[in-house]
Order: structure tokens, then C-alpha cells, then sequence
């Protein structure tokens, strides 16, 4: 009859020790074969934008969008509005990794970066936008410095503006307003 107890005391410490890892779940379930995490969103694409940020992309179906609308001020400048779906605007300082739907934006003319945005609303400058046709785009980042893409295509919106005011350098430097001011931080501008 002991061993048959012993048999018994045996089966009762070794089926826990073999099912435990099973049942509790391992690190091992979120990681690859190769050992590597998968990214948390999306998936990193070989191609960059302009300014070397590599594109992360989404589905459609969870995609953020974004979408922009430039209107003439009274005093020569331009008001920037950004309406934004599936997306949230991060608070500054937010940790340097990408997170579904949140993240900045950053409005560029005619190609050229003039700030980062982690708000709807922006002023632009009369003196950034000189006479003639302009393309203002709003591009969407995650706080990573990462692109949101889908299908290998940036989450970004464009408007053309026609200034028709004095002559201004394109070289001046950008003004930003209290609402968005840029970070100077490297580790988090895109």
C-alpha cells in the first residue's frame, strides 16, 4: 500500500509542475520564434518618409484618418483645423512607443516640416505661406516617430491654399502658437 501512496504523492506534485507554465501563460505565447517581440501595432515597413520615419502599417478597418481644413485670418495668417478619426492626440512627454490610434501630427508647406501638433488647432503664419499656391499637409505620427500608414501610403491630408499677400521669405523661421507649440525634444519628434 505505500507505494501506491508514494505513486499518488508523486502524480499530486508532478501534474501541477507539468501544467502549470501551461495553464499561468509564459512570455513565450507573444513572442516569436526567433525570440523577437512582435510590435505592438501595427507592422514596420521598409519605407520612409522624407525625412527617414519608417511606415507603420495598419489595417484599414483600425487605421486613424485625418483630415484638414486651412481658412484665411483677418490679419494675413491661416487657420489650421485638423479633424482626426480613430485617432487621439498624446499629451507631450508621452512615452517614445506607438500606441493603436494615438500619437501627433505634423503640418508641413509644400513639403517643408513648419511644427508638430498635439492639438486640432494651429495658426500659420502669413509670413510662411508667401503669394502664390501652397499645399499644406497634416501627416499623422505615433509617439515612436513611426508613420501611420495603410497600405504602404502615409495617414496624411492636404489642402491647397492660394495666398495672394506681400512677398515673404519661405526661409523665415516658423511661428508657432501657445496651443501647439513644438517639442525640442529628439527622442519624440518625428
Amino acid at each position: 500500500m505505500s507505494w501506491k501512496r508514494g505513486l499518488l504523492v508523486a502524480l499530486v506534485v508532478c501534474v501541477p509542475l507539468l501544467l502549470g507554465p501551461a495553464a499561468c501563460g509564459t512570455s513565450d505565447a507573444n513572442e516569436r520564434k526567433d525570440g523577437e517581440s512582435p510590435s505592438p501595432v501595427g507592422r514596420l515597413l521598409d519605407g520612409t518618409d522624407r525625412e527617414g520615419r519608417h511606415y507603420r502599417e495598419v489595417g484599414k478597418d483600425r487605421a486613424p484618418e485625418v483630415g484638414i481644413e486651412v481658412m484665411p485670418d483677418a490679419g494675413g495668417s491661416w487657420d489650421v483645423r485638423l479633424t482626426v478619426r480613430n485617432f487621439r492626440f498624446s499629451a507631450p512627454g508621452a512615452k517614445a512607443e506607438a500606441v493603436a490610434g494615438r500619437g501627433l501630427a505634423c503640418l508641413f508647406v509644400d513639403g517643408g516640416q513648419i511644427t508638430r501638433l498635439r492639438t486640432p488647432g494651429y495658426r500659420l503664419a502669413a509670413r510662411l505661406v508667401p503669394r502664390g499656391t501652397h499645399h499644406v499637409t497634416a501627416r499623422l505620427y505615433a509617439d515612436d516617430g513611426t508613420v501611420w500608414a495603410v497600405h504602404g501610403k502615409p495617414v496624411e491630408s492636404t489642402a491647397d491654399i492660394t495666398a495672394s499677400g506681400a512677398e515673404s521669405s519661405p526661409e523665415s523661421a516658423p511661428e508657432t502658437s501657445p496651443e501647439s507649440a513644438p517639442e525640442t525634444s529628439p527622442e519624440s519628434s518625428p
